[in-house]
């Protein structure tokens, strides 16, 4: 268990999945550029959460809600929790599905829905904020949730996203890494990638500029003989 004071935040762990030379250029270095993608998803991050809270028959939509995991040392807030009531049938058959809502009857699943502006990545960084986001709610409510949901502005769909064990323990196994690599303080190495091409870091990171032992000791020794002036060796 963490404390309050070693909570790290969920966006961190996304940005670990992606890449953690990016993690550790935007937490521990604080370098950080926008561009219009990333300009774009901060306005529809601010839309859903100011968008307040919504109320229907057998629906209950919470926006903006905080979290936090004591167990993996997480914080963050979910876009959007979406609760659904669930049947007498199924309550009897899954009691930990559902949790109670102030001020109505009967007990509600949550699921929560990231939303992002673009496309599905490569990897799996989405869905592990998700679950990450999944993983603080079943421990501040008590409940297990078995799916939540990545809605994509680009497509303007939702993709649902079932929070099996892989993933589950995926999640854990980078949480851990985020506060082992917090405690070291060091930004790990560049890797390129294709990947790297949608970085908005491409330009500070230099990934082949600055990736690769054996790429850096070709330079050094082009250096030494003259060949990176005549042309014949270069870092790219």
């Amino acid at each position: 268990m963490y404390d309050e004071d070693d909570l790290l935040p969920i966006s961190a762990l996304q940005h670990l999945a992606f890449c953690e030379r990016q993690w550790g250029l935007i937490h521990l270095e604080g370098i950080w550029t926008d561009n219009p993608l990333t300009v774009e998803g901060q306005h529809l991050h601010e839309r859903v959460h100011h968008a307040g809270r919504e109320a229907r028959c057998d629906l209950r939509i919470a926006r903006g809600l905080r979290l936090r995991s004591l167990r993996l040392g997480l914080t963050g807030k979910a876009d959007v929790v979406e609760f659904r009531r669930l049947s007498e049938a199924l309550v009897a058959k899954q009691p930990q599905a559902g949790t109670s809502l102030p001020g109505v009857t009967g007990l509600w699943e949550p699921r929560p829905v990231e939303y992002k502006r673009g496309r599905p990545k490569l990897g799996r960084c989405d869905e592990v904020q998700l679950c990450a986001q999944t993983l603080c709610l079943e421990e501040m409510l008590g409940v297990t949730i078995g799916r939540g949901a990545l809605f994509y502005g680009r497509s303007r769909r939702r993709c649902e996203v079932v929070f099996d064990s892989a993933l589950r323990g995926e999640t854990e196994r980078l949480a851990l890494r985020l506060h082992q690599l917090s405690r070291a303080g060091q930004t790990p190495p560049p890797t390129y990638g294709r990947k790297c091409k949608s970085c908005s870091l491409l330009s500070f990171c230099l990934p082949k500029v600055t990736g690769g032992r054996r790429r850096v000791e070709r330079y050094l020794a082009a250096m030494t003989t003259g060949a990176v002036g005549e042309g014949k060796e270069t870092m790219v």
